[in-house]
């Protein structure tokens, strides 16, 4: 028989689903993380309901209490009507929130580049960074070196909350090395997305034909099997529209879910294509038009917000107040890399938000959780109430204000993966 596992006493419990149910309206297409056997989307022991996925907004109750069966969540409400269980968790009024979900992050790279953001802030001129040196640095790596890297990201995520996390290729940019990126990511993430078409390297520099071809070809042969997602940077300098549409529609025919990095260094197509193509988000939506905005507004595409990259570059942020206004679906992420956002840390992006983009506190933790889950089309994840996955975390603060009200304090007490305390 399955154990069961009560955490009471919670000060406030965020479910992002109104009075702790499960949304009716959505539909149970959420996936399995690597190394679980159970998909999400099916039923749940107990009898417990069918992930369905959070709710359209924040939602949260006070004196609460869970409980969890084999993994998942089985029961949510007032702490005084809470059933018994074999165990007992205090937690002597904290708050309760699902797990982060990092929807955008480049793990998989070798070396750093202090010395280039130490430049950019003293508004020095720098020419020996950029993507390429990061390029070269992974080649020359070896598997062991990149396998060792990409687990100490990983342990930092997991320690501040960061319950699931997409990590992309895109620092290889050969065949060879592009199927070592996504085959160590998927060691450690079901969300693994192929980044061939991240930048045109060096030795294709003549002929970026020839790039795409290769991406669109050997290269998206070799990665796919270990993939989820295709992305593609679909900016002036990287790739455009025309060619960011045949990525996109090569992966799709292998089986791969588009999603775009878009409008990062100024306005551009990337948008309106991810919207068009049906990408599950456009990713950064730094310069956005009436059009971009109007596009996301109406459609599924999650427009993911990376503050990280505004704080480390000193671009102007995202106006967030724009698209929550315009109805359109945000989500909050880290972007970790080494070049311009080199965080692991979701509440550092969360109190950002709140400060930089004048999200409400709500909004940002419902963004860096739900919006997150949206953005990965994940159903099983971003909320807690029946039928979710056991992945959330203990603050250690009485409400989930603290992650912006104390920026830069360590607040995460516990955190625990299908129902399993990791940290």
């Amino acid at each position: 028989m399955p154990r069961s596992l009560l955490i009471t006493r919670i000060g406030e419990l965020v479910t992002n689903t109104p009075d702790g149910t499960v949304p009716a309206s959505a539909e149970p297409t959420g996936v399995a993380p690597a190394n679980t056997a159970k998909p999400a989307g099916t039923a749940q022991p107990g009898g417990t309901a069918q992930p369905s996925g959070p709710g359209g907004s924040f939602a949260a109750i006070g004196d609460a209490a869970l409980v969890i069966e084999d993994g998942w969540i089985a029961w949510t409400g007032p702490a005084a009507q809470a059933p018994a269980a074999d165990e007992v968790v205090d937690a002597a009024g904290r708050a309760v929130l699902p797990g982060f979900a990092d929807s955008h992050a480049h793990l998989v790279f070798a070396g750093e580049r202090s010395a280039e953001f130490a430049a950019r802030m003293a508004g020095r001129k720098y020419t020996a960074g950029g993507i390429r040196t990061t390029v070269a640095a992974t080649r020359a790596a070896s598997d062991a070196e990149l396998r060792a890297g990409l687990g100490r990201l990983a342990g930092e995520m997991l320690a501040q909350g960061s319950t699931t996390f997409e990590c992309k290729s895109g620092y290889g940019l050969t065949v060879p090395d592009e199927a070592r990126a996504v085959a160590l990511a998927a060691e450690i993430t079901g969300e693994v997305t192929y980044l061939g078409a991240h930048v045109v390297p060096a030795e294709f520099a003549g002929d970026p034909g020839g790039y795409v071809d290769l991406v669109c070809g050997p290269m998206l042969d070799a990665c796919a099997p270990h993939c989820r997602w295709a992305d593609v940077f679909c900016e002036r300098g990287a790739f455009g529209a025309d060619e960011a549409r045949a990525v996109l529609t090569a992966g799709l025919g292998r089986g791969l879910l588009p999603r775009i990095h878009a409008s990062q260094l100024g306005p551009g197509p990337g948008i309106v294509l991810a919207v068009e193509i049906g990408a599950a988000s456009a990713d950064h939506c730094t310069f956005l038009t009436d059009a971009d905005v109007d596009a996301l507004a109406s459609s599924d595409t999650v427009a993911t917000l990376l503050p990280g990259a505004e704080f480390s570059t000193r671009q102007p942020y995202p106006d967030a107040r724009r698209l929550l206004d315009a109805g359109a679906t945000v989500a909050l992420a880290t972007d970790c890399n080494p070049g311009t956002s080199y965080t692991t840390s979701m509440p550092f992006c969360i109190a950002l938000a709140v400060r930089d983009m004048r999200m409400t506190t709500e909004e940002a933790v419902w963004s860096a959780t739900a919006g997150g889950a949206r953005a990965l089309r994940r159903t099983d994840i971003g909320y807690l109430a029946p039928g979710a996955r056991a992945d959330l975390i203990i603050l250690d603060a009485p409400s989930h204000a603290h992650l912006a009200y104390r920026p830069g304090v360590p607040l995460i007490h516990a955190v625990y993966k299908s129902g399993r305390r990791v940290g």
